[in-house]
């Protein structure tokens, strides 16, 4: 059965939009997050994803009927998970699903797609019943919803490919993966688009090891 361990590697980064006129209350989730998702030490992570989960939640009440930020507060909700990890962050990651959804309902589209790659990369990743939700043919349906959307962005490949890495099959992840890196640099990503391009570089790694 899987296990819920560390869902830090789950919901890092699903999101593909431009930089600019990204509304304000977006943005400053978002770099608040790739400071700490990418240059906090891992020990201290749990405790500033906390103070942004609350941040978030707030922003997000704060302007009721958008998708984008329904988007981050899951993103940030799910990687505080991953931290936290254990049976108690489950509670967390129902609610990111939860967000997710609301997501898709008012704007399936928002910030290319990124909803139903993050719920995708959820399902596949959560312990299934009776612990959780996960559900493998769910994510692949999902993962599928988003690569429909955004077919060349980096985020929504990465998962595709973990998800066919975790799956056994090797030949199509690395495929999926190659193809991730081929994505062009995002405006403003800088720190997110190296740190998804290491993840993706050490998935390739672990695939060749699988080969050997």
């Amino acid at each position: 059965m899987k296990t819920i361990v560390q869902f830090a590697a789950a919901l890092l980064l699903p999101v593909s939009f431009a930089f600019a006129g990204v509304p304000e209350e977006v943005s400053n989730l978002q770099q608040k997050w790739e400071q700490v998702r990418y240059k906090t030490p891992a020990s201290a992570q749990e405790a500033q994803y906390e103070q942004l989960v609350n941040e978030a939640e707030k922003t997000a009440a704060a302007n009721p009927g958008s998708a984008d930020l329904l988007i981050w507060y899951a993103i940030i909700e799910s990687t505080y998970a991953g931290a936290k990890g254990g049976l108690g962050a489950l509670s967390h990651v129902k609610n990111a699903k939860k967000l997710l959804e609301q997501a898709i309902a008012l704007n399936p589209d928002a910030l290319s797609g990124s909803a139903y790659t993050s719920l995708g990369s959820l399902y596949y990743q959560v312990p299934g019943w009776p612990i959780g939700f996960g559900d493998d043919k769910k994510a692949l349906e999902l993962l599928k919803k988003g690569l429909a959307i955004n077919p060349d962005g980096i985020d929504p490949n990465y998962f595709y490919g973990d998800y066919l890495f975790r799956q056994g099959n090797y030949a199509e992840a690395e495929a999926a993966l190659n193809k991730a890196l081929q994505a062009p640099p995002r405006a403003g990503r800088k720190v997110a688009d190296e740190g998804r391009r290491g993840e993706i570089q050490v998935l390739l790694a672990k695939i060749a090891a699988k080969r050997k």
